[in-house]
């Protein structure tokens, strides 16, 4: 198995238990009824993780939306995390990412056909959601296993394979929101960002440390990477991977984890340079004109700017930026590929959907 490495700031260890106790005391807020949780007779998909970000949510919700929209009418319902705005907003096709923020505006983007929006309050966004004339038959929940006040009828936690959960220690010292225990509440736990050489072996190490309860459903997916699109210019046509061999990249994230695309893009060159951001980085003039300057700064004829499809929802707003630097930028679509027993994912997510609806009708 793969030697995963962790990084705990030790130091920090006292204030991570101070922060587990008011954790443990808001859950037991919920569980003694102090604090009441809402359900809903639509079926209501959490996807979530106990983390810090960096297992791809976003990718798995639109994994569902594909396998969900043809079936039935779907409604994305996210925090909108980094938007400028507050309360309840349905997106729509002139939305921004200050207005609803990045990820659901990637989704809203590649989706247009379905119900995007956004609202810090789950509770109340799933009753407007629901007080549409045409509501949704299924909603999705991004990133909403910790907003404990709705009571979703299926529960997903994503684990990062690359760091996994049960090594990781709580906030600040470690990434994890709750403790690993909490990864139980679950029905179906899903690890992310599998090598492409995933053995058995691993495998059975993984769910060794994993151990599910027999009622969980345990999956391995990894992430297949698209052909790069232009941010800006629209009609140009996208540019396979393989024609990086030779290039010179630079390569602007702001995400939790780039290490999974500094990987993939190694396979066609080594002369990457990064300008690493932190999550939902909200770009400024100043950052605009930095990454310019790095860029020039490479001496080849031969170079190109990738950034994430998140990120480029945000630098998109630069529509003032050098014309040079807007032919040079392409972001690089993921998608989510199954290890094994995709058919099975699939299967039980459709199973849950039919059975909640018929225990509505009844």
């Amino acid at each position: 198995m793969n030697k995963q490495s962790v990084h705990i700031n030790w130091w920090l260890l006292p204030i991570s238990w101070l922060y587990g106790l008011v954790v443990c005391i808001r859950n037991k807020f919920f569980k003694w009824g102090i604090l009441k949780r809402e359900t809903f007779d639509v079926p209501v998909i959490c996807i979530g993780n106990i983390t810090v970000g960096g297992t791809g949510k976003t990718p798995h919700t639109e994994y569902l939306v594909r396998i969900l929209r043809d079936k039935y009418r779907i409604a994305v319902l996210s925090r909108g995390y980094g938007r400028k705005t507050k309360g309840f907003i349905l997106a729509d096709d002139k939305s921004t990412s200050r207005q609803i923020g990045d990820e659901p505006l990637q989704i809203k983007q590649k989706f247009p056909d379905i119900m995007v929006a956004v609202d810090a309050k789950r509770t109340r966004g799933i009753k407007n959601l629901l007080a549409l004339e045409k509501p949704p038959e299924v909603i999705l929940l991004d990133d909403a296993f910790q907003h404990r006040y709705v009571k979703p009828s299926y529960t997903i936690i994503l684990t990062n394979y690359n760091r996994p959960a049960y090594l990781d220690k709580l906030l600040p010292a470690g990434r994890l929101r709750e403790s690993f225990g909490h990864i139980y509440k679950a029905n179906m736990i899903v690890v992310t960002k599998c090598p492409d050489d995933l053995k058995p072996i691993d495998y059975r190490l993984m769910m060794h440390e994993i151990n599910p309860y027999p009622f969980q459903s345990v999956f391995f997916t990894r992430f297949a990477y698209k052909q790069l699109v232009p941010v800006f210019v629209k009609k140009k046509d996208t540019l396979p991977l393989p024609s990086l061999k030779g290039m010179d990249v630079l390569l602007v994230t702001g995400i939790a984890s780039p290490a999974t695309m500094i990987k993939e893009l190694q396979h066609y060159t080594s002369k990457i340079h990064e300008m690493t951001y932190p999550d939902h980085y909200v770009f400024k003039n100043k950052d605009i004109k930095k990454i310019k300057e790095r860029f020039d700064a490479i001496q080849s004829d031969n170079k190109i700017i990738i950034t994430t499809e998140k990120d480029a929802t945000r630098l998109v707003l630069f529509d003032e930026m050098d014309k040079e630097l807007k032919k040079s930028l392409y972001y690089l679509p993921i998608e989510v590929s199954f290890v094994e027993n995709e058919q099975l994912f699939r299967d039980k997510i459709l199973e849950h959907i039919k059975a909640k609806r018929i225990s509505v009708s009844l």
